[in-house]
């Protein structure tokens, strides 16, 4: 994602022959599959990606991302890195805590190389070749983890100049990888800055599945400005689903400098169709486009409005997420400790500074419950809490349904419930507010015939 599109659309094209063409794909033993246009987790279930993109190469200090993410209900996270050709290179030790943060918050991991965006139209970007070059120089740190990492070797891989050379570049950039004895599932971008309008990807992408000698590659569009009617959107991923080929929406906003991207439609078609989709992106965006963080300043209390469309809305991530099947029989386990501190080109926001030791005095809190959205059977509620004259250090609300609904998934909270009392309980980050402070947690719901918004208590520690 960062690009203006200069040229608007070329004629469709209708060569699928080589795609249909394609038999039934080899499975790798160890990791991720593909098989008949789904992607499968390495205990066998199909897995639909519902998940965000987080800037980690620019920000490396924002480690508490990853669990804040998870938190909000995501399934996978896309992370940005570097090679070192553009921007500052990610060493195999931050690629293997990454890898750790990922697992440890029960994600997968998509692991992106960003320097080969846009390349034959912007100068400073370099080649699916380099990119590749990166991969296979931290391949040990790879080696091992295909239940949990989706190699996505090159972020949009090539400009509005030069892209016919994408399925060739894409095809030899795979072999190589296989030849270096890498399995994971293996992801790869559109060109036109990852909008495909001239169908390269979309008609050449049974070409590329089949020089994957494991048949085991994903395909990624990213939708802005060039798809912003829900009949672009069907078009383009109905061909892949046609085709048996597997397709995912790696990046996707609300709006764009370039257009109106349908996001409703967006993710609407991929719910109905189990396809995943990664929005772009949790925070730190620059360069005109600051209307695409999800939070404020890393700050998962803080969802803008495009954070609390993905995540909450209407065929959002914390409605239709489900974790991999993999982290079924683990335990959770502490985040590792902070990745190395890379000196990134924009200086990112300083991590919250640790608590005390001896914790502040105790104060009380209030809890006021809203009903923020409605539909048909479902609902989503918020509730904000806030501390009274004292600081507080963790906080616990309790209320009873009285019309019989229910809660079906939660953020910002731990929720219990025993028949219709529900009890919520902050997480590790938002537990602590100073005197008078506020924080919020929300969750959704189903009523039928009647949703009152009931009593709330509120009890702090």
């Amino acid at each position: 994602m960062k690009k203006l599109l200069s040229v608007a659309g070329a004629a469709l094209l209708t060569a699928l022959a080589a795609v249909f063409a394609l038999g039934q794909p080899a499975q790798a033993a160890t990791g991720f599959t593909v098989s008949n246009g789904r992607l499968y987790d390495a205990g066998g279930v199909e897995f639909v990606m519902r998940g965000v993109n987080h800037a980690h190469t620019w920000y490396p200090q924002q480690t508490s991302s990853f669990a804040n993410i998870k938190a909000l209900g995501a399934n996978t996270v896309r992370v940005v890195l570097s090679s070192g050709d553009r921007w500052t290179k990610n060493s195999a030790a931050d690629v293997a805590n990454v890898i750790s943060l990922c697992k440890a918050n029960r994600m997968i991991c998509v692991l992106e190389v960003h320097d080969t965006t846009g390349y034959g139209e912007d100068g400073a970007a370099t080649t699916l070749a380099k990119a590749t070059d990166y991969w296979l120089s931290i391949a040990d740190v790879l080696k091992g983890q295909e239940k949990y990492v989706i190699v996505n070797i090159g972020n949009e891989p090539f400009g509005n100049q030069g892209y016919s050379a994408w399925t060739t570049d894409t095809s030899n950039a795979i072999k190589r990888l296989r030849a270096a004895g890498l399995t994971h599932t293996i992801m790869v971008d559109a060109p036109n800055w990852g909008q495909d309008w001239s169908f390269t990807m979309r008609d050449n992408a049974g070409t590329v599945f089949a020089a994957d000698p494991q048949r085991n590659t994903v395909f990624s569009i990213h939708m802005y400005g060039v798809f912003d009617t829900a009949a672009e959107i069907s078009d383009y991923l109905g061909r892949f689903r046609t085709a048996g080929l597997p397709i995912v929406v790696g990046e996707f906003g609300f709006n764009h400098s370039d257009g109106n991207p349908d996001e409703d439609a967006i993710m609407a078609y991929a719910q109905a169709n189990g396809i995943g989709y990664l929005g772009w992106s949790w925070s730190g965006n620059g360069g005109g486009v600051e209307y695409l963080d999800m939070t404020t300043a890393f700050n998962p209390a803080q969802l803008t409005s495009w954070g609390q469309r993905i995540f909450n809305g209407a065929n959002g991530i914390a409605a239709t997420s489900r974790e991999a099947s993999v982290y079924a029989s683990t335990t959770p386990t502490a985040s590792p400790t902070v990745s190395p501190t890379v000196s990134p080109t924009t200086s990112p926001t300083v991590s919250p500074t640790p608590p005390p030791t001896t914790p502040p005095p105790a104060g009380g809190c209030t809890a006021t419950y809203t009903v923020a959205n409605s539909w048909q059977g479902g609902f989503q509620g918020e509730v904000k809490v806030t501390a009274g004259a004292a600081a507080i250090t963790g906080w616990t609300v309790r209320w009873t349904f009285a019309n019989g609904q229910s809660v079906t998934q939660a953020w910002n909270a731990s929720v219990s419930n025993s028949g219709s009392a529900y009890t919520a309980r902050n997480v590790d980050y938002n537990g602590r507010l100073g005197a008078g402070a506020s924080t919020t947690f929300g969750f959704i719901g189903s009523w039928t015939g009647t949703n009152s918004a009931p009593a709330t208590t509120c009890t702090a520690s």
